[in-house]
């Protein structure tokens, strides 16, 4: 059963960072220290002041930040919620789009709800993206089987719904986690526990396949090629199946990488990896202090690092970067999904 809810104003939310001890009186957080020996002391690029960008990341804190300026301009904490946020985008209106496990959720800069839907328990959805500013599409995980829908916010219609092939209908939590539009309406999802990358057009027929372990993201280029994230790396293939370009943590000598999740291309070849931090695995592996994000360029050297773990900057783990000074980039809503636009 759907659950839809109207415009609210969202309470108990705050901006505040890691404390050792947190005033709600729940499990101590510990803050975030540089770890010797998981990145360089002294990183390239800017810090903060590298990009501006909106950032999130899979953590037992729903947290998000704009970054501008070298510094956090906005930040946002649903405190009272549960889950992790698996995927977000901002809109042009500035809006916030973000799917947290056991719902998908819209605020405005002001903190307002302005659409939320909760998935039936024993499912969750871990990526969501605008069509439009009237329209979302997410993939919910579930059991017997997952399914893509495209919703009306603002009637409530569900006007597509496509079911996804997934490998274990009970092991719910790994059937995906983000899905893209392409320019030419379909969509890209990373089935990760089918090991593959798929598009499929807007009647649920596939028509482009790539193998990925554990696939994680898939991102469209401008170029027609796509930007794949697994368990092995990243990789730029064709539509024909070439890979023409590829980076492992293999090619970051002096880096220690927990997980890779998403990879993004910006306008000058560069591309930034981010690195995953798992709080809910305790071991020398996930411990806070290594870098959340590495920029590289086409010959694989580190020309950024992202390390924010202290306050007044904790970022936290990094899982999505939307980089907000990219030249020419079209509004995040500005895709169509078949004739649905």
């Amino acid at each position: 059963m759907m659950k839809w809810f109207g415009v609210v104003l969202l309470v108990g939310v705050s901006c505040g960072l890691y404390a050792q001890t947190p005033a709600d009186g729940g499990a101590e957080r510990t803050v975030g220290v540089q770890t010797v020996g998981r990145a360089p002391a002294v990183l390239p690029g800017a810090g903060l002041a590298q990009h501006d960008f909106v950032y999130s990341g899979e953590s037992h804190r729903r947290r998000i930040f704009i970054v501008r300026g070298g510094k956090i301009a906005w930040s946002y904490e649903d405190a009272t919620g549960k889950g992790e946020i698996s995927d977000m985008v901002m809109l042009s209106n500035g809006n916030i789009l973000f799917a947290h496990q056991f719902g998908v959720t819209e605020i405005t800069p002001e903190k307002k709800v302005v659409w939320n839907y909760e998935p039936p328990a024993g499912h969750e959805v871990h990526t969501a993206v605008p069509i439009g500013k009237d329209r979302v599409l997410y993939i919910e995980n579930g059991d017997p089987g997952a399914v893509l829908r495209v919703v009306n916010i603002v009637t409530g219609a569900v006007e597509k719904e496509l079911p996804l092939a997934v490998k274990q209908p009970v092991s719910v939590h790994g059937q995906f986690r983000h899905a893209r539009l392409t320019a030419a309406g379909t969509l890209l999802v990373a089935h990760m526990d089918l090991d593959k990358v798929v598009e499929y057009d807007s009647n649920g027929r596939e028509v482009w396949s790539f193998p990925a372990l554990g696939a994680w993201s898939a991102n469209p280029l401008e170029n027609g090629n796509v930007l794949i994230t697994d368990r092995v790396g990243v990789r730029e293939v064709t539509r024909r199946g070439d890979t023409v370009w590829s980076w492992t943590p293999a090619d970051a000598p002096g880096y220690q990488f927990a997980s890779l999740q998403q990879a993004w291309r910006l306008a000058d070849g560069d591309t930034v990896i981010n690195n995953w931090v798992n709080e809910w695995t305790k071991d020398a592996k996930n411990a806070p202090g290594s870098v959340q994000a590495i920029e590289v360029n086409a010959a694989k050297q580190a020309v950024w690092g992202l390390r924010e773990w202290t306050p007044p900057n904790d970022l936290g783990p990094a899982t999505s970067i939307q980089f907000l000074d990219q030249p020419g980039q079209a509004a995040a809503e500005d895709v169509h999904f078949g004739d649905i636009r």
